[in-house]
């Protein structure tokens, strides 16, 4: 009883030690800024079909080139996918369009590369819909609402938010009216944050349609890192402090209990094979870089490179030498090609358990591994290289395009070819 206590105790102090340096360490590894973001103006008009009207002015620096290359593309954070993209953009802009990845965005090629200390000044127009909800509070009246796309690892300076006040019955929160007749809202925005108003118009002011809501984008990504290390590291620190000794030593408890009476009914030592045929992407479907051998997520993007899976054998096999002969015939465990297709391969799992072994004192005690394929490699973009992999607010886009031609060649290769 001793031996528990003081091993709980340990347990405990070094969670405890991991929580309190966690946010230290993630502060220390936090790259430098990659870009700053000046100016950044949202105009908004409703039209007569409900739809609004949305023409983006943005200031952009570049403040490094070095650590992710030059700046090429970025991706704009808009509320869904009920977007029409229209061909009013500036002249620096070569491609602008609809893109979807963990959240909805304009993808913004540009003409030029843009190095450190380089601004970029570009303007671009969607016309959005889905943006409202039809007696949302109080009948007979229609709220809009709209959340400007958000930046998670960049510095806003200024935002400026301008919607057309015609028709406004009210709005939140407070602003001031300027003589254009636009309702204004100017503000700078940390990493990460978000400003959302709210505007009420009578039913009929537009062709309101009653069967549409309100529809936004969610956050993930970096704001996950700013949530532990915030106010919500309170509860996760009685969790971790209070609930998973508790969860572990009832777990234990249980093992115990389960190997002690397995030890007196022993059962017959089974080996079991899985046989799953896998299909892989040949190129991302996000990024479209190539995939490499043996990985399962693209190393850009971090999305899943699996096709589809289908499981074609599972069973027992008691016959030591009956596995033998399946080895033989080339059903060897891991991951091996299948047909003539380069990116459908077999993955065989062989789970091989130990029978129970009794100490003297009675007690009883088992283990049991499985042989998994080596191909399984988990990798994720998780915003590390300073843009907003999975966050709605979009950002610079180096983390998922850096390779435009699929040759899978890194930065780094191609600079140390250049010294050659």
């Amino acid at each position: 009883m001793k031996k528990r206590i003081l091993k709980s105790a340990v347990y405990i102090f070094i969670m405890l030690a991991v929580l309190l340096f966690t946010p230290v360490f993630i502060n220390n590894v936090q790259a430098k800024d990659l870009d700053a973001i000046r100016e950044y103006t949202i105009t908004a008009d409703m039209q007569d079909d409900a739809t609004v009207r949305l023409r983006y002015h943005i200031v952009w620096e570049v403040l490094d080139s070095t650590s992710e290359g030059p700046l090429t593309w970025v991706k704009i954070g808009i509320p869904n996918n009920h977007v029409q993209v229209t061909s009013n953009y500036s002249s620096n802009i070569s491609s602008i369009s609809y893109y979807k990845d963990n959240g909805y965005f304009v993808k913004i090629i540009f003409k030029d590369k843009y190095y450190a200390k380089d601004i970029v000044t570009f303007d671009f127009e969607i016309v959005q819909d889905y943006l409202y909800e039809v007696n949302k509070l109080t009948e007979g009246e229609t709220v809009v609402g709209f959340t400007p796309g958000w930046f998670n690892d960049i510095h806003v300076d200024n935002m400026v938010l301008k919607w057309n006040s015609d028709k406004v019955e009210s709005y939140s929160p407070s602003c001031f009216l300027e003589s254009d007749g636009y309702l204004t809202w100017t503000q700078p925005l940390a990493k990460g944050a978000k400003f959302t108003i709210e505007l009420t118009y009578k039913n009929d002011a537009y062709a309101f349609d009653t069967s549409k809501t309100i529809q936004t984008s969610s956050s993930t990504g970096s704001s996950l890192v700013k949530f532990i290390t915030g106010a919500g590291s309170f509860l996760i620190m009685l969790v971790i402090l209070f609930g998973i000794p508790i969860s572990l030593y009832a777990i234990k408890s249980k093992i115990d209990n389960y190997n002690y009476k397995s030890s007196l009914t022993p059962s017959p030592t089974k080996k079991t094979i899985k046989r799953t045929k896998v299909v892989y992407y040949p190129q991302c479907p996000s990024c479209g870089a190539p995939r490499k051998e043996g990985k399962e997520k693209c190393d850009y993007c971090g999305r899943s490179m699996i096709k589809s899976e289908e499981v074609l054998e599972e069973k027992s096999i008691i016959d030591e030498d009956k596995e033998d002969s399946m080895v033989q015939d080339g059903i060897k465990n891991g991951l091996t090609r299948y047909g003539s297709d380069p990116n459908t391969y077999i993955r065989v799992v062989v789970t091989r358990p130990i029978p129970h072994i009794t100490s003297s004192l009675g007690s009883s005690r088992s283990r049991s591994w499985s042989s998994h394929s080596s191909s399984c490699v988990h990798s994720s973009c998780a915003c590390a290289c300073a843009c907003a992999c999975a966050c709605a607010g979009g950002g610079r886009a180096g983390c998922s395009v850096k390779d435009f031609y699929n040759t899978g060649l890194k930065l780094r290769q191609l600079q140390l070819k250049k010294k050659k």
